[in-house]
């Protein structure tokens, strides 16, 4: 009883020591589904968003509404509070890779040199 019990626990240790294999880089299109993801979790944080304000506007319309009804005196605050926006339609545009963003450096070959005359090395004289 007791050796098999040292034995699924020695197994039970090889086993935790042992390492897996690493997870392959992420492709191009593994990427951008994961951007698009994102987005959209985003967007969808932004209508939560508006739809807690649409309600919480008609929570306390209804509450002024009887408040008033009943003879208490009540202040609305609306003017500090900003206005319920609406997000929209969700809209994803990928963005363009470096590439075809004119990150890089154009393609036209340098036909003059630098602008300056003094080598790179070169110190500059100090002012006195």
């Amino acid at each position: 009883m007791k050796r098999s019990l040292l034995c699924l626990t020695l197994l039970a240790a090889f086993a935790a020591h042992a390492k897996l294999p690493a997870p392959p880089a992420p492709t191009e299109e593994a990427k951008a589904k994961a951007a698009e993801a994102a987005a959209k979790t985003a967007w969808a944080a932004k209508v939560d968003a508006y739809k807690l304000c649409v309600s919480m506007d008609k929570a306390a319309s209804n509450y002024f509404k009887t408040a008033a009804s009943t003879g208490k005196s009540v202040n609305p605050a609306t003017a500090g509070a900003p206005a319920c926006t609406d997000p929209g339609a969700f809209a994803y545009v990928a963005p363009k890779p470096a590439e075809a963003a004119g990150a890089h450096s154009p393609a036209a070959t340098a036909v003059s040199p630098p602008s300056t005359q003094a080598p790179a090395g070169a110190t500059t004289p100090a002012k006195k």
